[in-house]
């Protein structure tokens, strides 16, 4: 039950962060997007992590998706994202290993509303699709946002929300 109250805890927080992004998208706060993004990414990486923990816990994690009715390739199994920004030190030594010569562009807003001009972007936001980008890669965050509130959802008969 510690568990699932540690879900329901996490999803409101990503909630709340959600919230925030949205109402800093017309106040041009550039710290306070990126932070909404950010804890809405470690607010859902813990949840993933209560879910599919490390082998060593992996049966809790089973019981507790079948429990809450998470199938194994839910969106939120997926910390790809969570980790470019967790190890974002490492993303950067990599990328001036391999390229030292590109030109680095980082925390942009609304970089994939460009057409014609080839993206070198790191991290980068687009407020009009609520996408998260990183490097070429997309993460729908609605969809994520979505994943976790039908989790949150079947957290309801066992847990106070």
């Amino acid at each position: 039950m510690i568990l699932l109250s540690e879900i329901v805890l996490q999803s409101k927080i990503a909630k709340r962060a959600a919230e925030r992004l949205n109402v800093n998208h017309n106040t041009h706060d550039h710290v306070e997007v990126w932070c909404s993004i950010q804890s809405i990414l470690v607010a859902v990486a813990n949840v993933s992590k209560i879910l599919w923990p490390n082998k060593k816990y992996a049966s809790r994690g089973e019981k507790l998706r079948q429990l809450l009715k998470v199938e194994k390739d839910n969106l939120l199994c997926d910390r790809k994202f969570r980790n470019h920004f967790e190890h974002y030190d490492e993303r950067v030594e990599e990328w001036f290993e391999k390229q030292s010569d590109g030109v680095y562009i980082d925390l942009s807003m609304n970089s994939s509303l460009r057409t014609g001009m080839p993206s070198n972007d790191h991290r980068g936001y687009n407020a009009f699709n609520n996408t998260l980008l990183f490097r070429g890669e997309l993460l729908d965050l609605d969809e994520l946002l979505k994943a976790l509130e039908q989790i949150l959802e079947n957290c309801k008969p066992y847990v106070l929300t």
